[in-house]
């Protein structure tokens, strides 16, 4: 061992916790604290006497190197005259507390200093942390030194050099020789001390506290004598002389205020100033053994510090503007709250949100003292308020989107379900369960209990399941083998997702909402919990499902906008009118809807493309053209709503593609909501349309289809509200075909039918081969679905349908050959036209529901001139509604019946019908 370190072991005395420490004393203030460095060296039992000294040369060595730490620790103390000041307290105090951020660069200890001497209060106290990474930096040299690493010298070095470095840019004169001149005792006192470390191959707690706090020593002389360079007078406080803490067995540390106020006094006698720096994050035990607040201990500092001053309001820098109603990593619409209550913030701060540690709150809230978190790096930001909420909130605070602040998560937990009929009114079992959880040290986060007392089930970190699991086992094995037990189950893979607000849960409709957002989101709740304090709501959830989760709630409760990942499927006619009708209307339901439509794929028979955020669809076509893939059904579907950012998803099915249409139920029952023109699914099998529709009324996917019938005409949504509120349908009976309505209004006297077939046909009103319009099956399916949503089962195969191709004309190999013998066929439907003009009638092609007969049908009819069927113009369609309510006049609805844009139009109301479903403002 070397002399130095002989020397510095030998002179520790003996003290009552069974270390020893040397009493020394740092800076200005001269009050002593005791070094634990002995604890280095006794810990292990070096051999400290194994090494030969003369007596001579061991007394000389030891008062050498009592000096030599002496003034390298502290300075010499001085002894002096002082004069006293009493302290004031109250309002005129503001204190600031800087981050390590903050004060990371020399620009950033400038920026700190303009804030510090902008500040308009009478009297400031600064608390400031180390520079960034430095507390890294220390710590990692203990533990480079424990594991006698050498490498620990030349980290020192770079300790010492990055703190020159500061020094020399910010300092210069008196200023700058005074710091460096200490910073090189600190730094050679450093070194002796973890060559201590570094032989004995150990450190304990409090020598690595006693290390570590010197990044917070040096920041304090750095500003402290930055703002005494701009002519401003400030001290800076070694808060170890004042902040006097009790050591728990938590690993926390509880302030000891009375202790600490006498020492705050007494400093502030011998170092009067209106602008004090001082550390954070360091203190002393009541034996003036150095020690940290643990974790959050600057903010811990401040809050302390605000508490026996009594100070008007405790700022806390940092780098992001204020808190976030979620966060923002997670949620990129989560907003800046502009106040939090103690208790809202005490919430968030448990449930891991990014504010305040919870001990950080219990200080101020004593005197309400305000805490006020701002970004040094956009002054131009008010920040978060946290402070007492009014005991009367005024009439915005009734509102569910105030009365929920925020919503915070922790990961990585399972769930431990201890369950059996032999626990019901059995008294201490519940005792007995937590008891052995605390015999192995761990934390339960979440406790749910059913009002039976069959189950008990609780929530602690996956990394401690399986030791709880073990124990409990273990401490009930009796009972379980009795039966009085069923089981300890352990759910791994969970997480947790808080709502919190100010008496929330006291408010009508806020449960609700946010179990319904959940249910919506198609995401399953494993556990409950409130607490009757009414600041928040707990659910426990698969881990998987807690990020679309948090964007659900958050969405609902209009923090953000309603984000929908839609995937468009057949991008042809319509689904390209569709893309061009969002694409118009984006930032209109950004902006006053709040509604959020991420395309996130289109797929075609042969092409799709992707997005992971959303395309612009100002340039889809383009995209389309540049980046397509080969198309994969299945790739496109989980790309769409694998995005576990966006918590809804809507496939839009733009096609007639009955393939398609068979994976609807698939889609539901993942949680996809389907919007669709496609016919194929409501008109097909009975079995798949009853099952389909079943599905959708026992989940919250909804499935939407009021474009199959009547284009852009509320139809399905007429005929379900006529349903719902009690009314019976009687029948049915309409003109369900655009083209086809457009063909007969045209057809009238001097016109054949194949003239204006051919018109229809070269102004893009019928399908590329007429006889699909003509056939009537377009219509059939449109009855059948009209029919089965008034409650009949009917098949499409009974309906009887007239259909208007000529039947020697149905199996002409092309469509140019159907419309090149059509003309030969004109004779029978000309004496038609003339047999219904003869009786002052119109031919009108039209689709019946027949409820009281349980009947439907598509069919050549003729109607009075002066019936509303014969009074259409264009491809209108027209439906009336025969009911109990409307059976002397029918309710009817007319309109544009076909066309692209009226079609999309519908679907387009869909989707925003969804979205209202969803959460956005109706």
């Amino acid at each position: 061992m070397s002399s130095s370190i002989f020397s510095l072991a030998c002179n520790f005395t003996s003290h009552a916790d069974g270390g020893s420490f040397k009493s020394i004393s740092r800076g200005g203030g001269g009050r002593s604290f005791l070094c634990p460095i002995e604890h280095v060296l006794v810990t292990n039992r070096l051999p400290l006497l194994s090494v030969s000294r003369t007596g001579a040369s061991r007394k000389a060595r030891k008062e050498s190197t009592c000096s030599h730490i002496l003034a390298s620790v502290a300075g010499v103390s001085v002894d002096k005259s002082i004069e006293t000041a009493e302290l004031p307290k109250g309002d005129m105090w503001s204190v600031h507390k800087f981050g390590g951020t903050c004060v990371g660069t020399a620009t950033r200890i400038q920026n700190v200093a303009d804030i510090i001497l902008k500040d308009s209060s009478e009297r400031k106290l600064i608390v400031v942390s180390a520079m960034s990474k430095v507390t890294d930096m220390m710590y990692d040299l203990i533990y480079k030194a424990q594991a006698r690493d050498s490498s620990y010298i030349s980290a020192l070095d770079d300790v010492f050099e990055k703190h020159k470095q500061t020094a020399t840019e910010l300092l210069d004169g008196n200023e700058l020789a005074s710091f460096l001149s200490q910073l090189h005792l600190d730094i050679s006192n450093l070194k002796i001390m973890l060559r201590a470390i570094y032989i004995a191959g150990h450190a304990t707690e409090s020598f690595s506290d006693f290390v570590a706090g010197h990044g917070e020593l040096w920041s304090a002389q750095l500003l402290s004598a930055l703002v005494n360079k701009h002519g401003m007078h400030c001290n800076w406080m070694d808060t170890r002389e004042v902040l006097i803490v009790n050591p728990t067995s938590s690993n926390q540390v509880d302030p000891d205020f009375a202790e600490s106020e006498k020492r705050l006094e007494k400093w502030f006698s011998r170092n009067p100033s209106k602008i004090i720096i001082a550390t954070g994050f360091i203190a002393s035990t009541p034996q003036n053994v150095p020690t940290t607040l643990k974790r959050d201990g600057s903010d811990f500092s401040a809050a302390i510090i605000g508490a026996l001053l009594k100070a008007c309001q405790v700022t806390i820098w940092t780098d992001v503007d204020g808190v976030y109603s979620a966060d923002p990593r997670k949620v990129g619409e989560a907003v800046i709250l502009k106040t939090l209550s103690y208790q809202e913030a005490w919430e968030m701060s448990y449930f891991g949100a990014n504010v305040l540690h919870p001990r950080t709150i219990i200080p101020v809230m004593k005197y309400d003292i305000p805490i006020v978190i701002r970004n040094i790096f956009n002054l131009s930001a008010p920040g978060t308020i946290i402070c007492q909420a009014p005991a009367n909130g005024n009439e915005d605070c009734q509102k569910l989107e105030y009365l929920v602040k925020g919503f915070a998560t922790i990961d990585n937990l399972a769930l431990i379900n201890v369950e059996g009929t032999g626990m019901a009114g059995v008294p201490g079992t519940a005792s007995e369960i937590f008891s052995a959880v605390k015999d192995v040290g761990a934390n339960v986060i979440m406790i749910s209990q059913a009002s039976s007392e069959h189950s008990v089930c609780f929530a602690v970190p996956e990394k401690e399941v399986k030791a709880v699991a073990e124990v409990l086992e273990s401490r009930f094995r009796q009972a379980l083998d009795a039966g009085r037990l069923s089981q300890v189950e352990v759910i791994p893979n969970c997480s947790i997702l808080a709502a919190v607000g100010q008496k929330m849960a006291s408010t009508p409709g806020v449960s609700a909402t946010l179990f319904n957002a959940l249910a919506k989101a198609n995401i399953n709740v494993r556990a409950i919990a409130q607490g009757c304090s009414e600041y928040n709501i707990t659910v426990v959830l698969k881990r998987e499902d807690c990020i679309r989760a948090l964007r659900a709630v958050h969405s609902r409760f209009y923090l953000s906008k309603t984000t929908i990942a839609m995937g468009i499927i057949g991008p042809g006619l319509i689904g390209g009118t569709l893309l061009d009708q969002l694409r118009d209307q984006a930032a209109v339901l950004k902006e006053e809807l709040k509604i959020d439509l991420r395309v996130m794929g289109i797929i075609g028979s042969r092409k799709m493309v992707l997005s992971t955020l959303g395309f612009d669809l100002s340039k889809w076509k383009e995209i389309q053209q540049e980046s397509a893939e080969e198309a994969n059904f299945e790739k496109f579907v989980h790309h769409v709503h694998g995005n576990h950012f966006i918590p809804n998803t809507v496939l839009v099915d733009c096609t007639a593609d009955s393939n398609i249409a068979n994976h609807y139920y698939d889609w539901l029952c993942k949680g996809i909501h389907v919007i669709t023109p496609n016919k194929k699914a409501n008109s097909g099998p009975l079995d798949q349309y009853l099952k389909l529709r079943a599905l959708q009324r026992r989940s919250y996917t909804h499935y939407f289809y009021e474009a199959t019938v009547g284009a852009g005409l509320p139809i399905i949504s007429t005929l379900r509200g006529l349903l719902e509120t009690g009314d019976k349908i009687l029948r049915i009976e309409g003109i369900f075909s655009g083209t086809l309505s457009y063909i007969f209004n045209n057809f009238v006297k001097n016109r054949a039918f194949s003239e204006v077939v051919t018109e229809a046909k070269e102004a893009g009103y019928t399908e590329p081969d007429p006889r699909d319009d003509l056939s009537g099956t377009d219509v059939a399916r449109k009855v059948i679905i009209l029919a089965r949503e008034s409650g009949l089962k009917l098949e499409l195969t009974d309906i009887p349908v007239q259909s208007l191709v000529p039947e020697p004309l149905r199996e002409s190999a092309s469509a140019a050959d159907f419309m090149k013998h059509l003309p030969e066929f004109d004779g029978e439907m000309e004496r038609n036209r003339q047999k219904a003009e003869a009786a002052g009638e119109v031919l009108r092609y039209v689709g019946v529901v027949d409820a009281i007969n349980g009947e439907g049908r598509v069919e050549l009819r003729n109607y009075k001139k002066d019936h509303p069927f014969a009074q259409l113009s264009g491809s209108d369609n027209i439906i009336a509604f025969t009911t109990i309510r409307y059976k002397e006049q029918p309710l009817i609805v007319r309109g544009p019946g076909a066309g692209a844009q009226v079609t999309a139009g519908g679907i387009f109301c869909d989707i925003l019908r969804l979205a209202t479903y969803l959460g956005a403002p109706s």
